[in-house]
């Protein structure tokens, strides 16, 4: 697998597992997870938690609590994201 394909699936805007990741580029969740640590450790994306920053999109957001357009308590199951910091 290339990592230009993980970088591609990353950009396009779609939420996805690990799991997804690793079996729409036909390898393993650990073989994702190793390219995803080395595409932070070089700088090429960023984990983003969404347990500890707000939604970003309707201004209500503080301390980690979105107010506005996230239903409540919706943050408490979701896991790490990944955004595309350069290519």
């Amino acid at each position: 697998m290339h990592m230009d394909e993980l970088l591609r699936l990353l950009k396009d805007g779609n939420t996805r597992t690990i799991e997804q990741l690793a079996s729409e580029l036909h390898t393993t969740d650990a073989d994702i997870r190793r390219q995803l640590e080395f595409l932070e450790h070089i700088g090429a994306i960023r984990k983003i938690s969404a347990q500890e920053s707000g939604c970003g999109h309707c201004g209500s957001c503080s301390g980690g609590a979105c107010k506005g357009c996230m239903p409540k308590n919706a943050k408490q199951n979701m896991g790490d994201m990944w955004e595309v910091v350069s290519v």
